[in-house]
């Protein structure tokens, strides 16, 4: 069988992938992307981001969880809110997106086959689809295969009482009360969603702290605002089994202090696995760990240099952002254009309710390496915007040198936190002071003016 030659060969056309591919076609190189059936745009626009984040969009809409600040607690915008109510934004959106991807990728004449990849040697990849089979080789190839939730032989998920992160969306009803296994990111996202519809939430995790790259005092925001939705934590406390009782129409979790959590469905959201063990991956050289993830050196090369990875399937920090800067820049090196992306400057935003965000230094990382700080706070319950949204407990703080007042970090809990931040991300990589704050004017009323108010606290206190 002839294979058709191409100048790159990408693997998965999630965040990295199609930013990787696009990129190389800009350099007008001849380009194939590869994903499976019925999945362009990757586990971003199917089961991860556009879906988890659109389903929030939905819940905090038809919860009217924003206005109770003003209508009271037991305010709702709809009484019974179905499993297909949240979905069918979700849909929708998922929808758009996709054809938009595809869009992009043929104007970029990137030509685009589906079917499943297995490396035949370092440089051939065959792809099996309905139709039969067709061989590519590629001088070089991008591995964006993003992962899957991980799945232990003990845990019966059925995908309907015991189920991941990617069946939410596929789930019938709206569980009365749930228990999540595993306070990540992803957990926490989803334990806030369906607090915020009147869920009973129990969350459990063995680590005994949420988070730990975050800032703390945004955590305690956090545990403190699901507390006052009525999750329950469970943290330090190690789950040794989970199943279902059919009688009594319930899930439970076992854990190893003797404890027995119940719940009428349960979410396990323990890490992820990563697909590259379905590539055939060893036999072009490259050995990923017991996960599954690939090691890359700063240029995203793997051990073979012209196999490069990007992505989720490289690990931390597995965010649909820094994945489409990997795959490009993935690409810039491959034709002779790098650059690199600055380690401590990338936003985090996590999607909880609230929203939490942040880039920079931690007031954690700066007393463990004995770097003096000053901090200043905005309350959103200070700011007209805030009252007007119905944000009482939202906070931003900034962390800054003492002596030369230049900005080192910002944290924001709260209402479009994740928007906000990029005001700070743009002064903390020019190297900026925050007399940048104090001095520049803000629209009124906006949110953005937390950063006047948060600068004036920390020059106060000095």
């Amino acid at each position: 069988m002839e294979a058709n030659e191409y100048d790159l060969v990408v693997i998965g056309s999630g965040p990295a992938g199609q930013k990787g591919a696009i990129c190389a076609a800009k350099f007008r190189k001849k380009v194939a992307i590869i994903d499976r059936k019925m999945t362009i745009g990757g586990v971003c626009v199917h089961t991860g981001t556009i879906p988890s984040k659109t389903l929030r969009e939905a819940v905090l809409y038809l919860s009217g969880f924003r206005q109770r600040t003003f209508y009271g607690r037991g305010y709702v915008l709809k009484d019974r809110i179905a499993m297909s109510d949240l979905v069918f934004r979700a849909q929708a959106v998922m929808a758009r997106e996709i054809e938009v991807i595809k869009a992009q990728l043929r104007r970029n004449s990137v030509t685009t086959l589906e079917g499943d990849a297995s490396f035949l040697d370092p440089h051939t990849i065959e792809v099996k689809s309905d139709n039969g089979s067709q061989l590519l080789r590629g001088h070089h190839i991008l591995i964006a295969c993003g992962t899957r939730p991980a799945h232990s032989t003990d845990i019966p998920i059925d995908g309907k009482r015991i189920f991941d992160s990617d069946q939410v969306h596929t789930l019938e009803e709206v569980p009365r009360d749930l228990v999540v296994v595993g306070a990540g990111i992803i957990g926490l996202e989803y334990a806030s969603m369906f607090a915020a519809l009147g869920v009973k939430v129990t969350l459990l995790d063995q680590r005994p702290i949420l988070l730990d790259f975050v800032d703390r005092e945004i955590i305690e925001s956090l545990g403190f605002q699901l507390r006052q939705l009525g999750t329950v934590f469970r943290l330090g406390e190690k789950v040794v089994s989970i199943g279902f009782e059919e009688e009594r129409d319930r899930v439970f979790a076992k854990l190893e202090s003797g404890k027995n959590v119940h719940g009428q469905g349960l979410l396990y959201t323990i890490g992820r696995q990563a697909n590259s063990d379905q590539l055939n991956i060893a036999i072009a050289g490259v050995e990923p760990d017991a996960r599954g993830k690939i090691s890359v050196n700063e240029h995203f090369q793997t051990a073979v240099p012209h196999i490069y990875a990007a992505g989720d399937v490289i690990g931390f920090p597995a965010l649909a952002s820094t994945s489409m800067e990997q795959g490009r820049l993935a690409s810039c090196h491959m034709f002779g254009k790098p650059g690199v992306m600055p380690p401590n400057l990338i936003p985090y935003g996590i999607y909880t309710i609230p929203e939490i965000s942040m880039v920079g230094l931690t007031e954690e990382q700066l007393t463990r390496d004995k770097i003096p700080y000053e901090v200043g706070l905005a309350r959103y319950a200070e700011l007209a915007k805030g009252q007007m949204l119905g944000d009482e407990q939202g906070l931003l703080k900034l962390i800054f040198d003492p002596v030369s007042l230049k900005l080192l970090g910002v944290h924001v809990i709260g209402d479009r936190a994740a928007e906000i931040v990029h005001i700070g991300q743009v002064v903390l990589t020019v190297g900026g002071t925050i007399e940048y704050f104090r001095d520049t004017v803000f629209n009124y009323p906006t949110l953005a003016e937390a950063y006047k108010v948060a600068a004036l606290d920390g020059l106060n206190k000095l």
